[in-house]
């Protein structure tokens, strides 16, 4: 079964750690992940650009807005995510809980719907 694990980060943590602990962090985070490759959990990863980068677009009565940086009053952010392979949700949480990021904000985990069962349940 497929689960997105989605890495919310908090500034206000991150910019309290120690000098140097981040890029620690970052390290053994790639360092994990291509263990997690390895033992065919880990399908993808893609860190995100900050939210001041970001463009949100909404489309309503044929009408489109595009503003600037998401449109949230959180402090957390979406600031990466990984696409993994678990036998069920339980043990997508225990990798979840594995990744370093879980102190600096949160890690959500969703399990990722079958596109190409969709696809043939809408006919498409």
């Amino acid at each position: 079964m497929k689960f997105l694990v989605m890495i919310y980060n908090d500034d206000t943590l991150l910019d309290a750690l120690p000098p140097g602990q981040f890029d620690t962090m970052m390290n053994g985070c790639f360092k994990h992940a291509d263990e997690l490759r390895a033992e065919g959990h880990l399908l993808d990863s893609m860190q995100l650009e900050p939210p001041a980068r970001t463009k949100t677009v909404r489309v309503r009565n044929n009408r489109t807005t595009v503003i600037d940086g998401p449109f949230t009053e959180a402090r957390e952010y979406l600031g990466g995510f990984n696409l993994i392979e678990a036998a069920d949700i339980d043990e997508a949480v225990r990798i979840a809980q594995t990744f370093p990021w879980a102190a600096t904000g949160c890690i959500e985990v969703r399990p990722v719907r079958d596109i190409d069962a969709e696809r043939k349940r809408v006919g498409a």
